[in-house]
């Protein structure tokens, strides 16, 4: 029987962040993949104001390497969140080698993007730390799902060797 989310706190989060994942991809990160005729003009003004405000060189002028991560999240993030928030509501099986996943590319991913803006010229610090604002969270949020993942994943692989060992006595 599956355990309710409302005693699982780190699925929970995770599930919150889907939740939210979710519309940001489809509202933010991937209006550039949207023809024009389709877009909503909210999502052009919701993408404007956030040039405007944090200044992300990702948004305004993007090197050659982010369309990849653009289309990395058209094409891996928004089906797998898609996948989590029900797995995560019925305490799936697969969720940790699914979210160990997610959680390296995603990491590896907001690495390189924090890695990238610290490198800008032309930005103060305090437009930097801004920046980290958005991006460190998301980084933070990737390495403890990625080691709860790998913990549950590890626990399960031990469990099982040990049931092996039981039935080979």
């Amino acid at each position: 029987m599956a355990v309710s989310i409302w005693n699982r706190k780190c699925d929970l989060i995770y599930l919150i962040f889907f939740l939210t994942h979710v519309p940001i991809m489809f509202c933010v990160d991937l209006t550039p993949l949207y023809p024009a005729a389709l877009k909503p003009a909210f999502m052009t003004d919701l993408r404007t104001w956030y040039i405007t405000t944090y200044r992300d060189q990702f948004f305004s002028s993007p090197p050659a390497w982010f369309d990849t991560y653009i289309w990395l999240e058209a094409l891996y993030h928004v089906p797998l969140s898609l996948w989590a928030v029900p797995a995560l509501l019925r305490d799936d099986p697969k969720v940790p080698l699914h979210l160990l996943i997610f959680a390296l590319e995603a990491g590896l991913t907001t690495l390189t993007c924090i890695a990238d803006f610290l490198s800008w010229s032309g930005y103060s610090h305090n437009e930097k730390i801004e920046l980290g604002k958005l991006y460190v969270p998301y980084l933070a949020l990737a390495i403890f799902m990625g080691l709860d993942m790998f913990y549950r994943l590890s626990r399960v692989i031990s469990m099982s060797r040990s049931d092996k060992a039981i039935k080979s006595q």
